[in-house]
């Protein structure tokens, strides 16, 4: 008889659940508990609880070890397949990463990525290219500014955001990409500024179609 190595769907609910009461957040929650409610001031939230609703380690006390995984993951999928950076814009932090396939005439994944609006970056963001390009796709990253570097103003990474698509749709023959169907993707965060960029031109024949999914929210445009 063997001893099985198989570890038992209870034991790891059991595991993380441990860990997560014993986050900094869960801490804080508990502490929060106590806590008189204060003046209400949106709906039936107090200032606390509103700013909590906008905190991501507040409601999800694993996230600190979601983000480690995904940093870890990204870099070794970057020594694995190698990648070519690029300038879409005029300021120093609009680049994007390019992951390509060998396949020819394939399609392009553009990921914007999440962050609160106030974090991320496309070197992190990569764990997903290895995916992508051994089904045959071209999987592109964005770089752009956080809003705390940009006065708290969401419109200028709206505005970047909307370059880095366009330069990938501009340049997208002479790479030898299919231009579309052309699909991105990105979080809860990235779905919310191409929300905002969906008020904007794009680019000249370009046009968002439908969402689908909080968290994991897909757009698929045709140009």
């Amino acid at each position: 008889m063997r001893e099985s190595n198989d570890v038992s769907r209870r034991a790891v609910v059991a595991g993380v659940a441990m860990m997560a009461a014993g986050s900094p957040a869960a801490k804080a929650r508990e502490a929060d508990g106590a806590r008189p409610k204060g003046p209400r001031v949106w709906l039936d939230m107090d200032q606390k609880e509103l700013d909590d609703a906008y905190d991501q380690a507040v409601y999800a006390p694993n996230s600190e070890q979601v983000a480690l995984r995904r940093t870890v993951n990204s870099a070794a999928v970057r020594a694995r397949l190698g990648f070519k950076r690029v300038a879409y814009g005029p300021t120093p932090v609009e680049m994007l990463d390019i992951y390509a396939t060998k396949a020819p005439n394939a399609p392009v994944m553009v990921f914007i990525h999440g962050g609160a609006w106030r974090a991320g970056s496309a070197k992190d963001n990569a764990e997903a290219a290895e995916l992508f390009v051994n089904a045959g796709a071209h999987y592109v990253v964005l770089d752009f500014a956080n809003v705390m570097e940009l006065g708290g103003s969401l419109f200028p990474m709206v505005e970047q955001v909307r370059r880095g698509v366009a330069w990938v749709y501009r340049n997208a023959a002479s790479f030898g990409w299919r231009s579309r169907p052309h699909l991105r993707r990105g979080p809860l965060v990235g779905l919310a500024s191409r929300r905002r960029r969906a008020d904007h031109r794009l680019a000249e024949g370009f046009r968002p179609a439908g969402r689908s999914g909080e968290g994991r929210a897909v757009e698929l445009g045709h140009v």
